[in-house]
């Protein structure tokens, strides 16, 4: 496995929110990465985004996860963004500046039979091969929920005023669950995860396509490139798994 990322701040925005981390380890057997996107104000955004950050994937290091099951893999993910959650919300509370902060959450762990994919909030995992692009998560937002029950169309759903609406989010709330998925990954294929401010602005198919034909490890600066060329409205953040 080899892995690459990249953050933007965009065209618009005075502050970059998003944050992300990856890791590859034990002779390229095992990695997980993350991408965070905060919400609430560019301070609180940023506090939020790397607090998450920092929790989640400091449960994950922590934790022997080469040879866990299936489910025991899903309630380590589960239990680390709730840990991510609880550090947030409690920050949220001590200081009044900071009260409703939060931030998405999209996190891969992968090991040598297994891979699982968590996400809170519209930041995205795709699985991308040979034989094309299929988005993994489904976005906890207002759009996404609108789509589903065939209030809106695809295109409808990109130009909605509303689509920035999520649903679900880290540190928002108390405590809060996952969706938690393990997509089957076999040699060749790649996980991308992004922030919206990439997937707002590139379509699954360009995401294709430069993962598919272009140098792996310059993959996350053109898709930002791509993004930025059409405005840039808000940070870009993009983290590239390769099995």
């Amino acid at each position: 496995m080899f892995a690459w990322g990249q953050s933007d701040i965009g065209k618009a925005r005075k502050d970059n929110q998003d944050s992300y981390a990856y890791s590859v380890a034990d002779a390229k057997q095992l990695a997980f990465a993350v991408v965070c996107d905060g919400m609430g104000g560019a301070a609180a955004g940023n506090i939020a985004s790397q607090l998450a950050l920092e929790e989640f994937t400091t449960c994950i290091r922590n934790a022997d996860y080469k040879n866990l099951s299936e489910e025991q893999l899903c309630e380590l993910m589960q239990a680390a963004a709730n840990q991510a959650n609880g550090v947030v919300h409690r920050k949220a509370d001590e200081e009044p500046a900071l009260r409703g902060m939060g931030t998405t959450l999209v996190g891969v762990v992968s090991t040598q039979t297994k891979t699982a994919v968590i996400n809170i909030g519209d930041s995205r995992a795709y699985k991308i091969n040979s034989e094309g692009i299929v988005k993994i998560t489904r976005d906890h937002s207002l759009v996404e929920d609108m789509l589903i029950m065939g209030e809106l169309t695809e295109k409808q759903a990109r130009e909605h005023p509303g689509k920035n609406l999520i649903t679900r989010a880290i540190g928002t709330d108390s405590s809060v669950v996952g969706d938690v998925y393990f997509p089957k990954i076999e040699k060749n294929d790649y996980i991308l995860l992004c922030s919206d401010g990439l997937s707002n602005l590139v379509t699954e198919q360009e995401i294709l396509y430069e993962v598919m034909y272009g140098d792996n490890a310059d993959c996350c600066n053109r898709l930002i490139d791509i993004a930025n060329e059409r405005g840039g409205y808000d940070n870009i953040t993009v983290v590239l798994l390769a099995f």
